[in-house]
């Protein structure tokens, strides 16, 4: 298993910076107040230039998104990177794109859905971040699973989180979580990681069972899976097939696609996009328990 590098725990007074690498940020209302629960605990938030710009469905162009990573990521104050939303444009920004490293490096990048790109990028250069709601979804979030963002961010171990295990014994593994969709777009390309060891956290989000079977099938025939040690399964939210339809059920077609692979996998963890969405660290050993349901983080 490869190491990842944690970054240095934040602290109260602490500088955060707010971008928007992805969609079009439109729930204003949730995005204030959940800066304000950052601010909340002291630590002091800066928005980026231009994190309510528009250009189609992107939150500007992919210069101005990519500015904003960059002037984030290299400011030597700026102790963590918050999300502004998911989407779609996270993708675009990582052509070409190349993470700096010095010794004011590594810091908290914190997001999900969409920011799976960005998460697995960091991954891949040894960097460890967190599959975390966005400030658009942070302030939906119930009190524990807020408090364990700021555990985890904070240096403060976390507590398990329990689903439903499929039975079939225990794996310790190096814990990678994304969005099917977007990690499913990042196959043979070079954002796509090794999956050598890893413990595959998945969720998404208003995909019908026909497109969640093909996704899972083009994973099945990319021959990955055989190098995966245990799958997590979190929400898969208004992922129903339409009325009158013939179709399977998203569980259905998860036992199907899943269940055959000789190892350990527990559905029906709390993350993913329907609340609560439980922090995940990206690149830190966890421990999926398939008898008991359970996914531990191996602090």
């Amino acid at each position: 298993m490869k190491s990842k590098i944690l970054p240095a725990p934040l602290k109260p007074g602490d500088l955060l910076r707010v971008i928007a690498p992805s969609g079009a940020l439109r729930e204003f209302e949730a995005f204030e107040r959940s800066i304000e629960i950052w601010r909340s605990r002291g630590y002091q938030v800066e928005i980026s230039p231009k994190v309510d710009d528009k250009w189609g469905y992107l939150a500007s162009t992919d210069e101005n998104r990519r500015n904003q990573l960059a002037a984030a990521w290299q400011d030597p104050d700026c102790r963590g990177i918050l999300c502004a939303r998911g989407g779609f444009g996270s993708t675009r920004i990582l052509e070409n794109w190349h993470w700096q490293q010095n010794s004011e490096f590594p810091k908290w990048l914190i997001g999900f859905s969409d920011i799976t790109a960005l998460l697995w990028s960091l991954y891949n250069v040894g960097i460890s971040s967190v599959h975390g709601p966005v400030l658009t979804t942070l302030v939906d979030e119930p009190d524990w699973s807020i408090e364990r963002l700021f555990n985890w961010v904070e240096g403060r171990s976390v507590a398990s989180i329990k689903g439903c295990g499929w039975g079939g014994r225990i794996a310790t593994g190096i814990l990678l979580p994304g969005n099917l969709t977007v990690a499913t777009h990042l196959l043979s390309t070079p954002i796509q990681p090794n999956f050598d060891g890893v413990i595959l956290a998945l969720e998404d989000v208003t995909e019908a069972p026909y497109r969640i079977d093909r996704m899972l099938t083009q994973w099945r025939l990319s021959g990955v899976l055989a190098k995966v040690r245990g799958i997590a399964l979190g929400g898969f939210t208004r992922c129903e097939a339409p009325p009158n339809v013939p179709s399977f059920s998203v569980e259905e077609v998860l036992r199907d696609r899943l269940g055959d692979l000789g190892i350990p996998v527990v559905s029906d963890l709390p993350f993913g996009h329907n609340s609560p969405n439980a922090a995940l660290p990206v690149g830190v050993e966890a421990t999926l328990d398939a008898d008991a349901g359970t996914l531990v983080i191996n602090n």
